[in-house]
Protein backbone atom coordinates (compact mmCIF):
# COMPACT_ATOMS: atom_id res chain seq x y z
CA UNK A 1 0.00 0.00 0.00
CA UNK A 2 1.66 3.25 -1.12
CA UNK A 3 1.95 6.52 1.16
CA UNK A 4 -0.98 8.01 -0.78
CA UNK A 5 -3.54 5.68 -0.39
CA UNK A 6 -2.33 5.41 3.52
CA UNK A 7 -2.63 9.25 3.97
CA UNK A 8 -6.25 9.46 2.17
CA UNK A 9 -7.49 6.47 4.23
CA UNK A 10 -6.28 8.35 7.36
CA UNK A 11 -7.75 11.64 6.35
CA UNK A 12 -11.43 9.77 5.98
CA UNK A 13 -11.24 8.62 9.23
CA UNK A 14 -10.80 11.65 10.84
CA UNK A 15 -12.90 13.26 8.96
CA UNK A 16 -15.64 10.56 10.09
CA UNK A 17 -14.23 10.92 13.72
CA UNK A 18 -14.93 14.70 13.83
CA UNK A 19 -18.47 14.44 11.86
CA UNK A 20 -19.20 11.74 14.88
CA UNK A 21 -17.96 14.20 17.84
CA UNK A 22 -19.57 17.65 16.48
CA UNK A 23 -22.64 16.50 14.82
CA UNK A 24 -23.95 19.23 12.70
CA UNK A 25 -20.49 21.45 12.94
CA UNK A 26 -21.21 22.99 9.03
CA UNK A 27 -25.08 23.84 10.23
CA UNK A 28 -26.48 26.03 12.78
CA UNK A 29 -25.19 26.67 16.35
CA UNK A 30 -26.06 23.81 19.20
CA UNK A 31 -29.12 24.85 20.86
CA UNK A 32 -27.28 24.13 24.49
CA UNK A 33 -23.92 25.16 24.00
CA UNK A 34 -21.14 25.23 26.44
CA UNK A 35 -23.00 25.98 29.47
CA UNK A 36 -19.95 25.91 31.92
CA UNK A 37 -18.69 29.18 29.92
CA UNK A 38 -21.64 30.67 29.33
CA UNK A 39 -22.04 30.79 25.97
CA UNK A 40 -23.98 29.27 23.30
CA UNK A 41 -21.63 28.44 20.19
CA UNK A 42 -17.70 27.63 19.88
CA UNK A 43 -16.04 27.18 16.42
CA UNK A 44 -14.37 23.72 16.45
CA UNK A 45 -10.86 25.51 16.03
CA UNK A 46 -11.14 27.19 19.58
CA UNK A 47 -12.46 23.93 21.13
CA UNK A 48 -8.90 22.69 21.54
CA UNK A 49 -6.32 22.94 24.10
CA UNK A 50 -9.22 24.20 27.02
CA UNK A 51 -7.87 24.48 30.35
CA UNK A 52 -10.69 24.65 33.58
CA UNK A 53 -9.25 27.79 35.58
CA UNK A 54 -9.06 26.53 39.04
CA UNK A 55 -10.01 29.76 40.52
CA UNK A 56 -12.79 31.16 38.44
CA UNK A 57 -13.69 27.99 36.90
CA UNK A 58 -14.36 29.14 33.41
CA UNK A 59 -12.59 27.70 30.53
CA UNK A 60 -9.28 29.69 28.95
CA UNK A 61 -7.64 29.43 26.22
CA UNK A 62 -10.81 30.88 23.50
CA UNK A 63 -10.57 34.46 22.72
CA UNK A 64 -14.19 36.07 23.12
CA UNK A 65 -13.52 37.07 19.66
CA UNK A 66 -14.15 34.02 18.84
CA UNK A 67 -17.36 33.48 20.44
CA UNK A 68 -20.13 33.96 18.29
CA UNK A 69 -22.91 34.93 21.52
CA UNK A 70 -22.40 37.06 24.58
CA UNK A 71 -21.44 35.94 27.55
CA UNK A 72 -24.94 35.67 29.25
CA UNK A 73 -26.43 33.13 27.24
CA UNK A 74 -27.36 29.98 29.00
CA UNK A 75 -27.44 31.59 32.84
CA UNK A 76 -28.70 29.00 34.79
CA UNK A 77 -30.95 31.38 37.24
CA UNK A 78 -30.66 28.86 39.86
CA UNK A 79 -28.46 25.89 41.68
CA UNK A 80 -26.67 25.36 44.36
CA UNK A 81 -23.72 26.80 43.00
CA UNK A 82 -25.90 29.89 41.65
CA UNK A 83 -26.87 30.34 45.25
CA UNK A 84 -23.92 29.47 47.15
CA UNK A 85 -22.60 33.00 45.24
CA UNK A 86 -25.98 34.92 46.49
CA UNK A 87 -24.75 33.81 49.83
CA UNK A 88 -21.53 34.43 49.50
CA UNK A 89 -22.62 38.40 48.64
CA UNK A 90 -25.17 38.66 51.96
CA UNK A 91 -21.89 37.93 53.93
CA UNK A 92 -19.79 41.00 51.83
CA UNK A 93 -22.47 43.24 52.09
CA UNK A 94 -23.09 41.93 55.76
CA UNK A 95 -19.17 43.46 56.20
CA UNK A 96 -19.44 46.01 54.41
CA UNK A 97 -22.45 47.92 53.85
CA UNK A 98 -23.78 46.45 57.37
CA UNK A 99 -21.10 47.94 59.29
CA UNK A 100 -21.85 51.49 57.54
CA UNK A 101 -25.22 50.95 58.63
CA UNK A 102 -24.24 50.26 61.80
CA UNK A 103 -21.75 53.40 62.23
CA UNK A 104 -24.46 55.67 64.22
CA UNK A 105 -24.46 53.23 67.47
CA UNK A 106 -20.24 54.09 67.26
CA UNK A 107 -21.40 57.82 66.05
CA UNK A 108 -23.26 57.82 69.68
CA UNK A 109 -20.38 56.71 71.73
CA UNK A 110 -17.71 58.36 70.26
CA UNK A 111 -19.88 61.96 70.74
CA UNK A 112 -20.69 61.20 74.71
CA UNK A 113 -18.18 59.23 76.23
CA UNK A 114 -14.77 58.46 73.79
CA UNK A 115 -13.90 61.42 71.75
CA UNK A 116 -16.44 64.12 73.43
CA UNK A 117 -14.82 67.03 72.40
CA UNK A 118 -15.22 66.31 68.81
CA UNK A 119 -18.11 68.03 66.69
CA UNK A 120 -21.02 65.76 65.52
CA UNK A 121 -19.73 66.99 62.32
CA UNK A 122 -16.33 65.98 62.70
CA UNK A 123 -17.00 62.45 63.71
CA UNK A 124 -19.40 61.78 61.23
CA UNK A 125 -16.40 62.74 58.71
CA UNK A 126 -15.34 58.59 59.98
CA UNK A 127 -18.17 57.22 58.95
CA UNK A 128 -18.44 59.25 55.80
CA UNK A 129 -14.85 58.36 54.84
CA UNK A 130 -15.36 55.16 55.15
CA UNK A 131 -18.40 54.79 53.08
CA UNK A 132 -16.60 57.24 50.15
CA UNK A 133 -13.73 54.51 50.46
CA UNK A 134 -15.84 51.49 49.75
CA UNK A 135 -17.48 53.01 47.08
CA UNK A 136 -14.74 55.02 45.78
CA UNK A 137 -12.53 52.10 45.20
CA UNK A 138 -14.68 50.10 42.95
CA UNK A 139 -13.87 52.46 40.30
CA UNK A 140 -10.64 50.91 40.22
CA UNK A 141 -11.94 47.41 41.69
CA UNK A 142 -14.52 47.07 38.74
CA UNK A 143 -12.10 46.47 36.18
CA UNK A 144 -10.41 44.36 38.29
CA UNK A 145 -13.55 41.84 38.91
CA UNK A 146 -13.62 42.19 35.21
CA UNK A 147 -9.99 40.89 34.20
CA UNK A 148 -10.84 37.86 36.38
CA UNK A 149 -9.43 38.93 40.03
CA UNK A 150 -12.32 38.34 42.03
CA UNK A 151 -11.04 35.93 44.44
CA UNK A 152 -7.61 38.36 45.44
CA UNK A 153 -10.39 41.21 45.73
CA UNK A 154 -12.09 38.95 48.32
CA UNK A 155 -9.12 38.22 50.18
CA UNK A 156 -7.52 41.23 50.58
CA UNK A 157 -11.01 42.98 51.19
CA UNK A 158 -11.68 40.37 54.10
CA UNK A 159 -8.22 41.11 55.78
CA UNK A 160 -8.39 44.95 55.16
CA UNK A 161 -11.92 45.10 57.08
CA UNK A 162 -10.78 42.50 60.12
CA UNK A 163 -7.72 44.59 60.42
CA UNK A 164 -9.72 47.72 60.45
CA UNK A 165 -11.98 46.69 62.82
CA UNK A 166 -8.96 45.20 65.66
CA UNK A 167 -7.50 48.61 65.31
CA UNK A 168 -10.48 50.50 65.85
CA UNK A 169 -10.56 48.53 69.34
CA UNK A 170 -7.13 50.39 70.00
CA UNK A 171 -8.22 53.43 69.43
CA UNK A 172 -8.77 56.56 71.95
CA UNK A 173 -8.08 59.39 69.35
CA UNK A 174 -10.15 61.08 66.79
CA UNK A 175 -7.28 60.57 64.05
CA UNK A 176 -6.30 56.96 65.06
CA UNK A 177 -10.08 56.34 64.52
CA UNK A 178 -9.72 58.12 61.33
CA UNK A 179 -7.28 55.83 59.51
CA UNK A 180 -8.75 52.48 61.30
CA UNK A 181 -12.23 52.71 61.01
CA UNK A 182 -12.28 55.05 58.56
CA UNK A 183 -9.53 54.68 55.70
CA UNK A 184 -8.49 50.75 56.41
CA UNK A 185 -12.28 49.38 57.05
CA UNK A 186 -13.52 50.98 53.94
CA UNK A 187 -10.99 50.04 51.49
CA UNK A 188 -11.45 46.97 52.98
CA UNK A 189 -15.06 46.58 52.21
CA UNK A 190 -14.86 48.07 48.66
CA UNK A 191 -13.13 45.38 47.37
CA UNK A 192 -15.72 42.88 48.50
CA UNK A 193 -18.26 45.21 47.88
CA UNK A 194 -17.46 45.08 44.22
CA UNK A 195 -17.53 41.14 44.05
CA UNK A 196 -20.65 40.88 46.11
CA UNK A 197 -22.95 42.91 43.21
CA UNK A 198 -20.83 41.80 40.07
CA UNK A 199 -20.41 38.34 40.55
CA UNK A 200 -24.38 37.77 40.28
CA UNK A 201 -25.05 38.90 37.15
CA UNK A 202 -23.55 36.37 35.57
CA UNK A 203 -25.73 33.43 37.68
CA UNK A 204 -29.41 35.22 37.01
CA UNK A 205 -31.26 36.37 34.66
CA UNK A 206 -34.82 36.60 35.15
CA UNK A 207 -34.36 36.26 39.02
CA UNK A 208 -31.64 38.75 38.61
CA UNK A 209 -32.32 41.70 40.80
CA UNK A 210 -34.23 39.48 43.31
CA UNK A 211 -31.14 37.78 43.64
CA UNK A 212 -29.05 41.00 44.48
CA UNK A 213 -31.89 42.29 46.84
CA UNK A 214 -31.21 38.90 48.47
CA UNK A 215 -27.78 39.85 48.50
CA UNK A 216 -27.67 43.23 49.42
CA UNK A 217 -30.60 42.40 52.64
CA UNK A 218 -26.91 41.10 54.19
CA UNK A 219 -25.85 45.09 54.60
CA UNK A 220 -29.52 45.50 56.48
CA UNK A 221 -28.60 42.37 58.76
CA UNK A 222 -25.26 43.57 59.99
CA UNK A 223 -27.43 47.13 60.85
CA UNK A 224 -29.51 45.19 62.98
CA UNK A 225 -27.03 42.74 64.33
CA UNK A 226 -23.63 44.56 64.82
CA UNK A 227 -25.43 47.69 66.86
CA UNK A 228 -26.71 45.10 69.00
CA UNK A 229 -23.50 43.48 69.99
CA UNK A 230 -21.67 46.61 70.23
CA UNK A 231 -24.42 48.11 72.39
CA UNK A 232 -25.01 45.04 74.80
CA UNK A 233 -21.63 44.28 75.28
CA UNK A 234 -19.94 47.07 75.76
CA UNK A 235 -20.69 48.33 79.02
CA UNK A 236 -20.01 44.24 80.11
CA UNK A 237 -16.85 43.99 78.91
CA UNK A 238 -15.51 47.67 77.57
CA UNK A 239 -15.12 49.51 74.04
CA UNK A 240 -12.12 47.48 73.15
CA UNK A 241 -13.29 43.94 73.29
CA UNK A 242 -17.12 44.85 72.28
CA UNK A 243 -15.03 45.73 69.12
CA UNK A 244 -13.04 43.14 68.83
CA UNK A 245 -15.96 40.98 69.22
CA UNK A 246 -17.49 42.61 66.09
CA UNK A 247 -14.30 41.54 64.41
CA UNK A 248 -14.34 38.26 65.22
CA UNK A 249 -17.98 37.61 63.56
CA UNK A 250 -16.84 39.36 60.74
CA UNK A 251 -13.88 36.92 60.49
CA UNK A 252 -15.83 34.10 61.10
CA UNK A 253 -18.51 34.91 57.97
CA UNK A 254 -15.96 36.22 55.48
CA UNK A 255 -14.23 33.08 55.42
CA UNK A 256 -17.13 31.63 53.67
CA UNK A 257 -16.93 33.85 50.58
CA UNK A 258 -13.03 33.62 50.79
CA UNK A 259 -13.22 29.96 49.60
CA UNK A 260 -16.49 29.90 47.88
CA UNK A 261 -16.91 32.87 45.58
CA UNK A 262 -16.27 31.38 41.69
CA UNK A 263 -16.70 33.54 38.66
CA UNK A 264 -18.43 31.26 35.80
CA UNK A 265 -17.69 34.10 33.00
CA UNK A 266 -14.95 34.87 31.07
CA UNK A 267 -12.49 37.49 32.04
CA UNK A 268 -13.19 40.29 29.96
CA UNK A 269 -9.93 41.68 27.48
CA UNK A 270 -7.51 44.05 29.12
CA UNK A 271 -9.20 47.38 29.43
CA UNK A 272 -8.66 51.12 31.40
CA UNK A 273 -8.53 50.89 34.77
CA UNK A 274 -10.61 53.51 34.75
CA UNK A 275 -13.63 53.24 31.93
CA UNK A 276 -15.35 56.34 31.74
CA UNK A 277 -17.25 55.21 28.34
CA UNK A 278 -20.36 54.69 29.77
CA UNK A 279 -20.66 58.30 30.27
CA UNK A 280 -21.48 58.24 26.58
CA UNK A 281 -24.78 57.21 27.03
CA UNK A 282 -27.46 59.55 28.43
CA UNK A 283 -29.47 57.22 30.88
CA UNK A 284 -26.25 55.92 32.49
CA UNK A 285 -25.08 59.46 32.89
CA UNK A 286 -28.43 60.70 34.58
CA UNK A 287 -28.23 57.53 36.44
CA UNK A 288 -25.30 58.35 37.99
CA UNK A 289 -25.91 61.98 38.81
CA UNK A 290 -29.31 60.81 40.57
CA UNK A 291 -26.94 58.53 42.34
CA UNK A 292 -24.83 61.31 43.51
CA UNK A 293 -27.41 63.06 44.61
CA UNK A 294 -29.59 60.69 46.53
CA UNK A 295 -26.90 59.74 48.61
CA UNK A 296 -25.98 63.13 49.91
CA UNK A 297 -29.40 62.61 51.88
CA UNK A 298 -30.14 58.63 51.98
CA UNK A 299 -28.10 57.55 55.20
CA UNK A 300 -28.55 61.08 57.06
CA UNK A 301 -30.89 58.82 59.17
CA UNK A 302 -28.92 56.26 59.60
CA UNK A 303 -26.39 58.34 61.29
CA UNK A 304 -28.24 60.68 63.11
CA UNK A 305 -31.46 58.61 64.23
CA UNK A 306 -30.13 57.35 67.64
CA UNK A 307 -29.32 61.47 68.70
CA UNK A 308 -32.77 62.30 67.58
CA UNK A 309 -34.26 59.57 69.54
CA UNK A 310 -32.69 60.69 72.82
CA UNK A 311 -32.47 64.35 72.10
CA UNK A 312 -35.66 65.53 70.39
CA UNK A 313 -37.89 61.99 71.12
CA UNK A 314 -37.39 62.23 74.68
CA UNK A 315 -36.35 58.62 74.45
CA UNK A 316 -34.15 56.96 77.14
CA UNK A 317 -31.01 55.74 76.15
CA UNK A 318 -32.13 52.18 75.66
CA UNK A 319 -34.96 53.21 73.75
CA UNK A 320 -33.05 55.63 71.28
CA UNK A 321 -30.14 53.57 70.99
CA UNK A 322 -32.98 50.77 69.35
CA UNK A 323 -34.40 53.27 66.52
CA UNK A 324 -31.15 52.30 64.30
CA UNK A 325 -31.78 47.97 64.88
CA UNK A 326 -35.93 49.30 63.74
CA UNK A 327 -34.24 51.31 60.79
CA UNK A 328 -32.07 48.65 59.64
CA UNK A 329 -35.04 45.90 60.03
CA UNK A 330 -36.98 48.00 58.20
CA UNK A 331 -34.44 48.00 55.27
CA UNK A 332 -34.19 44.24 55.38
CA UNK A 333 -37.74 44.21 53.67
CA UNK A 334 -37.01 47.22 51.26
CA UNK A 335 -33.97 45.28 49.76
CA UNK A 336 -36.07 41.75 48.96
CA UNK A 337 -39.80 42.84 48.16
CA UNK A 338 -38.96 45.81 46.21
CA UNK A 339 -36.04 43.33 44.01
CA UNK A 340 -38.57 40.75 43.48
CA UNK A 341 -41.02 43.00 42.37
CA UNK A 342 -38.59 44.43 40.24
CA UNK A 343 -37.99 41.43 37.89
CA UNK A 344 -41.36 41.31 36.90
CA UNK A 345 -41.87 45.05 36.49
CA UNK A 346 -38.11 46.56 35.84
CA UNK A 347 -35.63 47.72 37.99
CA UNK A 348 -36.05 51.48 37.14
CA UNK A 349 -39.59 51.75 37.49
CA UNK A 350 -39.36 50.28 41.13
CA UNK A 351 -36.71 52.35 42.01
CA UNK A 352 -38.89 55.46 40.67
CA UNK A 353 -41.75 55.00 43.42
CA UNK A 354 -39.47 53.88 46.23
CA UNK A 355 -37.52 57.01 45.62
CA UNK A 356 -40.42 59.59 45.48
CA UNK A 357 -41.83 57.70 48.81
CA UNK A 358 -38.12 57.94 50.76
CA UNK A 359 -37.99 61.75 49.81
CA UNK A 360 -41.56 62.02 51.04
CA UNK A 361 -40.53 60.38 54.07
CA UNK A 362 -37.34 62.00 54.74
CA UNK A 363 -40.29 65.74 55.30
CA UNK A 364 -42.28 63.40 57.30
CA UNK A 365 -39.61 62.76 59.47
CA UNK A 366 -40.04 66.54 60.99
CA UNK A 367 -43.48 65.28 62.17
CA UNK A 368 -42.80 62.05 64.72
CA UNK A 369 -40.40 63.22 66.96
CA UNK A 370 -43.48 63.25 69.58
CA UNK A 371 -44.43 59.82 70.09
CA UNK A 372 -42.62 56.64 70.51
CA UNK A 373 -44.96 54.72 68.14
CA UNK A 374 -44.83 57.24 65.08
CA UNK A 375 -40.69 56.80 65.37
CA UNK A 376 -40.91 52.96 65.05
CA UNK A 377 -43.36 53.48 62.16
CA UNK A 378 -41.73 56.26 60.54
CA UNK A 379 -38.04 54.16 60.24
CA UNK A 380 -39.50 51.17 59.83
CA UNK A 381 -41.17 52.69 56.58
CA UNK A 382 -38.17 54.93 55.55
CA UNK A 383 -36.19 51.75 55.74
CA UNK A 384 -37.66 49.75 53.47
CA UNK A 385 -37.89 52.38 50.85
CA UNK A 386 -34.28 53.98 51.62
CA UNK A 387 -32.99 49.95 51.47
CA UNK A 388 -35.02 50.10 47.92
CA UNK A 389 -32.78 52.40 46.28
CA UNK A 390 -29.72 50.73 47.67
CA UNK A 391 -30.36 47.37 46.47
CA UNK A 392 -31.43 48.43 43.50
CA UNK A 393 -28.66 50.73 42.06
CA UNK A 394 -26.82 47.32 40.65
CA UNK A 395 -29.48 45.66 39.05
CA UNK A 396 -30.51 48.92 37.22
CA UNK A 397 -27.15 49.63 36.44
CA UNK A 398 -26.58 46.18 35.04
CA UNK A 399 -30.20 46.61 33.37
CA UNK A 400 -28.73 49.17 31.15
CA UNK A 401 -25.91 47.97 29.95
CA UNK A 402 -25.73 45.45 27.36
CA UNK A 403 -22.05 44.20 27.77
CA UNK A 404 -21.71 42.14 30.96
CA UNK A 405 -18.23 42.20 30.36
CA UNK A 406 -18.06 45.76 31.84
CA UNK A 407 -20.57 45.20 33.99
CA UNK A 408 -17.36 45.94 36.91
CA UNK A 409 -16.17 48.63 35.57
CA UNK A 410 -19.68 50.81 35.06
CA UNK A 411 -21.04 49.84 38.57
CA UNK A 412 -17.53 51.11 39.88
CA UNK A 413 -18.30 54.61 37.73
CA UNK A 414 -21.88 54.04 39.64
CA UNK A 415 -20.89 53.85 43.45
CA UNK A 416 -17.66 56.33 42.89
CA UNK A 417 -21.20 58.94 41.80
CA UNK A 418 -22.83 57.54 45.32
CA UNK A 419 -19.52 57.84 47.27
CA UNK A 420 -19.18 61.16 46.63
CA UNK A 421 -22.64 62.08 47.81
CA UNK A 422 -22.41 59.89 50.70
CA UNK A 423 -18.51 61.84 51.32
CA UNK A 424 -20.69 65.48 51.26
CA UNK A 425 -24.16 64.12 52.69
CA UNK A 426 -23.41 63.59 56.44
CA UNK A 427 -20.83 66.53 57.48
CA UNK A 428 -22.95 68.74 55.96
CA UNK A 429 -25.87 67.42 58.25
CA UNK A 430 -23.66 67.69 60.64
CA UNK A 431 -23.10 70.90 60.27
CA UNK A 432 -26.94 71.35 60.16
CA UNK A 433 -28.08 69.65 63.18
CA UNK A 434 -25.98 71.58 65.47
CA UNK A 435 -28.64 74.54 64.50
CA UNK A 436 -31.60 72.76 63.42
CA UNK A 437 -33.16 68.81 63.33
CA UNK A 438 -36.02 70.64 61.03
CA UNK A 439 -33.08 72.10 58.44
CA UNK A 440 -31.39 68.57 58.70
CA UNK A 441 -34.57 66.69 58.16
CA UNK A 442 -35.50 68.90 55.41
CA UNK A 443 -31.98 68.26 53.59
CA UNK A 444 -32.80 64.75 53.75
CA UNK A 445 -36.14 64.51 52.16
CA UNK A 446 -35.25 67.64 49.54
CA UNK A 447 -31.91 65.34 48.36
CA UNK A 448 -33.82 62.24 47.96
CA UNK A 449 -36.84 64.31 46.08
CA UNK A 450 -34.42 66.08 43.46
CA UNK A 451 -32.94 62.75 43.04
CA UNK A 452 -36.22 60.57 42.23
CA UNK A 453 -37.00 63.41 39.52
CA UNK A 454 -33.60 62.51 38.18
CA UNK A 455 -34.24 58.66 38.14
CA UNK A 456 -37.73 59.49 36.40
CA UNK A 457 -35.52 61.51 33.84
CA UNK A 458 -33.42 58.48 33.13
CA UNK A 459 -36.48 56.33 32.85
CA UNK A 460 -37.83 58.79 30.20
CA UNK A 461 -34.54 58.70 28.08
CA UNK A 462 -35.10 54.86 27.81
CA UNK A 463 -38.49 54.20 27.33
CA UNK A 464 -40.38 57.25 26.49
CA UNK A 465 -43.69 58.52 28.09
CA UNK A 466 -45.12 54.71 27.84
CA UNK A 467 -45.82 54.25 31.54
CA UNK A 468 -46.43 50.11 31.25
CA UNK A 469 -42.79 49.98 29.49
CA UNK A 470 -40.47 47.22 31.77
CA UNK A 471 -37.83 49.04 32.61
Amino acid sequence: MDASRINSQATSKRTSYDEKETPGASSAPSEHGDLESGFTSIPQRARTKVAEDKEDGAPLGISPSHLSVPPQAGIPNGGFQAWLQVFCGFLMFFNSWGLINAFGVWQDYYSTTLIPTQSNSNISWIGSIEAFLLCCCTIFAGPLFDRGHARPLVWVGSFMVVLGIMMTSLCDKYWQLMLAQGLCMGLGAGGLFITSIAIIPSYFDTKRAFAMGVAASGSSLGGVLYPIVFHRLQPQIGFGWATRVVGFIALATLLIPCFCIRRRTLPAPRKKIIDLSGFRELPFTLFCLAAFIGFIGLYIPFFYIELFAGEQAGLGSTLAFYMLPVLSAGSIVGRLLPAFVADFMGPLNVLSVCTVCAGLLGFCWIAVHHTLGGLIIWALLYGAFSGAFVSLQPSTVVSITDDLSTVGGRLGVNTFCAALGILVGNPIAGAIVDSSWIGLQSFCGGTLLLSSVLVLITRWSIVGWQVKSKA
